[in-house]
């Protein structure tokens, strides 16, 4: 017997396809990523000393493995309990929340050596970085209560969905991109300030990663802001953790090749072992990984 459904559960089912073809998709990627710097990421683990950076190396590197276990599990195991997926949406997205505090932790630790150390400017970052965070928070998990999720009718198609009222998962994706504005403005205000003095590769290194890291950030939470707006079904939340995901993988790949650069240059440990120096018409750069 043929059961009809309508339009609405129709477009929302296929929403819930795209949305798992797109996140085993992540997957895949973050694993082929993975597998392709084993060596350099071994060679930096068993070879750099023991550092707050190399923690935070290691808890950006690791998170989005928590976050593709708990949505990939949301998924594909079916499910008719919208509570259970609540829950376990939830705590996804404290999973992607983590994972981009850590990931910007790195390039705010990078413009602060940028800026040898300056206090106001590492003050002025972290002031707003924490009103992005506790902002973002509040608007992901209120819009979660105000518009529960619902799962598909249709026999074989498993995840969840929110069908309205989630509009205002656009709000975080704004503030992230104003934050990223105003640090890669910070970024580029330096270089042009520093660009006739400073003769140092890994100043040139830093500069470069900081540059890309912001514009791939402004680009996706662009990309975010049209796509919650725009979109329903589980359509407008299919390129949010994909950000998430290529931001660890830039800030720890960015990492890594910063870390052999200078060890290359150094024959040492390098950045585990000495400040950056003679890298800026000011002086020396901090640690930075």
């Amino acid at each position: 017997m043929q059961t009809d459904y309508s339009a609405g559960a129709v477009t929302a089912a296929r929403s819930l396809q795209t949305f798992t073809y797109i996140y085993t998709s992540a997957a895949t990627f973050w694993t082929y990523d993975y597998v392709c710097s084993l060596h350099q990421e071994l060679t930096f683990l068993l070879r750099s000393r023991w550092t707050k950076v190399k923690g935070l190396y290691i808890a950006t590197r690791y998170t989005p493995f928590l976050l593709f276990t708990g949505h990939l599990y949301l998924n594909f195991i079916p499910n008719d309990d919208p509570n259970k997926c609540q829950t376990l949406n939830s705590i996804c997205s404290c999973f992607s929340l983590i994972s981009v505090i850590f990931s910007e932790c790195f390039f705010i630790i990078r413009t602060y050596a940028l800026w040898n150390n300056n206090k106001i400017v590492l003050g002025g970052m972290l002031s707003a970085f924490f009103a992005v965070i506790v902002s973002s928070a509040g608007v992901i998990f209120s819009a979660t209560a105000n518009a529960p999720f619902e799962v598909s009718p249709i026999p074989g198609i498993t995840g969840c969905y929110q069908s309205a009222g989630s509009v205002e998962l656009f709000i975080p994706f704004v503030l992230l991109f104003a934050l990223e504005l105003g640090l890669i403005s910070l970024t580029l205000v330096r270089a042009i300030q520093s660009w006739r003095t400073a003769n140092n590769p890994l100043y040139d290194v830093l500069l470069k990663h900081n540059i890309f890291y912001y514009a791939c950030g402004l680009f996706f939470s662009a990309t975010n802001v049209f796509m919650s707006l725009l979109l329903q079904y589980a359509y407008n939340a299919i390129f949010q953790d994909f950000q998430v995901i290529i931001l660890a993988i830039l800030a720890t790949r960015m990492h890594l090749h910063l870390w052999h650069v200078d060890r290359q240059l150094h024959g040492s440990d390098a950045l585990m072992l000495i400040p950056l120096s003679d890298v800026s018409s000011a002086g020396r750069i901090a640690e930075v990984a």
